[in-house]
């Protein structure tokens, strides 16, 4: 019984400290300095940018590092097959200035959607939007449209959905009377 006693007077005694005055201003300094803390850490600047083509969507990130492109967690160098690694390598190589560009920075594409050409094609989008938005001018923009315009522009077209008194979205079935 007195051990019972005992436990619920510390039990008091505890309650009454924590419901003081002193003991919630140092609770809210806690808090305060864990923020702080938290908001001291250096940002570092992340450009995303999205791409479509046909039905496949495209996010690029962009964020400054050492000369890595991942497309689906895929090295590039090992994406395959080459001619579409080097379809989705053309926004990097059409000047020095976005090879630089490239070179300072790791590139980060997921692609979901679609065939393999139009993943391609919308990752090839994305990269060149991300590089061209992370350039200091606009002179990358515009070299973009000049060399290729759907670099920077989406292509919007899409296959026409088949309807229901044919094989394909035009074509009718043959008749036949014999």
């Amino acid at each position: 019984m007195v051990n019972d006693d005992t436990n619920l007077d510390n039990l008091n005694k505890e309650l009454a400290n924590l419901s003081t005055p002193q003991a919630v201003a140092t609770k809210a300094k806690a808090k305060r300095v864990t923020r702080k803390r938290t908001s001291a850490k250096a940002k570092q600047k992340v450009i995303i940018e999205k791409s479509r083509r046909k039905t496949a969507v495209a996010r690029a990130a962009i964020t400054p590092g050492k000369n890595r492109i991942m497309v689906n967690k895929v090295d590039i160098n090992a994406f395959q097959p080459r001619a579409l690694r080097d379809l989705i390598l053309e926004p990097v190589n059409v000047s020095s200035t976005t090879r630089d560009i490239a070179r300072n920075s790791d590139i980060v594409v997921n692609v979901r959607g679609g065939g393999m050409s139009g993943q391609a094609q919308a990752a090839r989008s994305a990269i060149a939007k991300a590089i061209a938005k992370s350039a200091p001018d606009d002179g990358v923009r515009k070299m973009y449209l000049e060399y290729d315009r759907t670099l920077i522009v989406d292509d919007v077209r899409q296959v026409e959905p088949k309807k229901y008194k044919g094989p394909k979205a035009r074509a009718r079935f043959q008749k036949s009377y014999r």
